[in-house]
């Protein structure tokens, strides 16, 4: 499976949160981080709507979102794609899968691949129990993709190195449910091939996801895009912030503040004078002095202050 990648293509960059609650600021620095680094390349930004997982999308929190991103000056170059939208997309490449013979159904149950591990702790890694046929009668519950043995190996631009052994980490992984739900490994890899996306900036906490989705990327037949992780926000307990630890959403009439916090955050040292100008015009400075490599090869920043 040779490592793909688009040559000539102008750079195009996303940030697609979930609809599931409000921006935090841990959103806004990822948002933040795409949206400098694809800006500084003279490229195009987009923005997604990660709503694949629709049972956990909240009514109206996409336009909430939107709105929150406008106010900081962080609008998309296109028309922003909604991934609940283009289930014939995910369909077809789930068929791509099966046709390669990547693909085969599987009937355990989330207990059942739990109730076999042993010291692994919350992570589940699948023991093959259906690779070779459907281990008992009864309902499928899911379409697995075969893992090689070979490791997948990428740079990250931020984070360096890295080698991910599937087999040891996750095993064989879900990318449809069998009720028809595909799994976001699964959307994001089709959605990011389909938007022409050239690369990926976003938190290191998604980084873990990179390997499975890379391995999609090159069953599949699509470019892989280059990769930088940020360091996740945490709050002073080491917590990432998350909607899940009920961090505070972003105040929106507060926008030029919540952007300084978020350059301070990614490392960027914007001057004192900042203070008063508009969100444009800070993203206008923080795009002309934008640094990557001003961040540590880190997984965390931690707020001084709780937010």
């Amino acid at each position: 499976m040779p490592e793909l990648t688009t040559k000539g293509t102008p750079p195009r960059g996303r940030f697609a949160p979930s609809p599931t609650g409000p921006l935090h600021l841990g959103s806004l620095v990822a948002a933040l981080g795409s949206y400098l680094n694809i800006r500084q390349a003279g490229g195009v930004w987009l923005v997604r709507i990660d709503d694949i997982d629709q049972p956990r999308s909240v009514a109206g929190m996409d336009r909430q979102i939107l709105d929150t991103l406008a106010h900081h000056g962080l609008e998309s170059d296109e028309p922003v794609r909604y991934s609940s939208h283009h289930q014939a997309d995910y369909e077809t490449a789930v068929g791509t899968l099966d046709t390669n013979g990547w693909l085969f159904p599987c009937s355990c149950s989330r207990k059942q691949v739990r109730q076999s591990q042993h010291g692994i702790g919350d992570t589940l890694i699948y023991n093959g129990m259906c690779r070779k046929a459907i281990h008992q009668t009864g309902m499928i519950r899911s379409y697995r993709v075969r893992v090689p043995e070979q490791a997948i190996t990428f740079k990250d631009h931020l984070q360096g190195l890295q080698t991910d052994s599937l087999p040891q980490t996750v095993g064989d992984f879900v990318v449809k449910r069998g009720d028809g739900q595909f799994a976001y490994q699964l959307a994001t890899v089709v959605d990011d091939h389909v938007q022409q996306i050239t690369e990926v900036v976003r938190g290191s906490d998604l980084l873990p996801s990179t390997g499975r989705q890379i391995l999609l990327q090159r069953l599949l037949g699509y470019h892989q895009p280059e990769y930088l992780h940020l360091p996740v926000v945490t709050n002073q307990q080491f917590e990432k912030l998350s909607k899940q630890q009920g961090a505070k959403p972003i105040n929106q009439d507060q926008a030029g503040a919540n952007l300084l916090l978020a350059l301070e955050l990614l490392r960027q040292s914007p001057p004192p004078t900042l203070a008063i100008e508009s969100a444009e015009a800070i993203l206008k400075w923080a795009t002309e002095h934008w640094h990557s490599n001003a961040l540590t090869m880190t997984a965390k920043v931690t707020l001084t202050t709780e937010n």
